[in-house]
């Protein structure tokens, strides 16, 4: 019984914890076509600290969590997947740049800035997938939160 009691509060306290909602990029699109909404896309690596750190904080943060999951669909993405991925009617696949290392076409679509990808970089789509801002760069809460107000305000 106290095991049972036990089980149940570790339960319930996981609920009071909020969830960021992530989408694959096929599944953001079918959502959006019901209800359109911008998106937001995390491209990012295994590898890179910052991105770690973001994932570890920004992403962590509860009224951050809370503007996301209303008003976005949150894309987390790998930018060294190496799964084919159907976005805005096209077919993105991953490209091999050498020993085990490579950029997935779609990472370099969205990412590139002046000829070059960091990571991380956000980007945020309109809901007619047109790039309204991308940050190459580590953002914190605070940041990524007035960034998303804004973003709000103007739709």
């Amino acid at each position: 019984m106290k095991k049972l009691l036990i089980i149940c509060f570790i339960l319930m306290a996981n609920q009071n914890f909020a969830q960021l909602k992530t989408h694959t990029f096929e599944e953001a699109e079918k959502l959006s076509i019901e209800n359109p909404k911008p998106f937001v896309i995390f491209i990012h690596t295994s590898w890179c600290k910052y991105c770690k750190m973001m994932q570890n904080s920004t992403f962590k943060n509860e009224e951050t969590i809370k503007q996301l999951n209303e008003n976005f669909y949150f894309v987390s993405f790998d930018a060294e997947a190496k799964n084919d991925i159907t976005f805005n009617n096209r077919i993105f696949k991953y490209k091999p740049k050498g020993n085990n290392s490579g950029i997935h076409e779609l990472a370099e679509s969205l990412a590139e800035k002046d000829g070059t990808v960091s990571y991380p970089t956000l980007m945020i789509l309109n809901s007619n997938y047109i790039i309204e801002m991308q940050i190459q760069s580590f953002i914190n809460p605070k940041e990524l939160l007035e960034i998303l107000l804004e973003i709000i305000d103007k739709e």
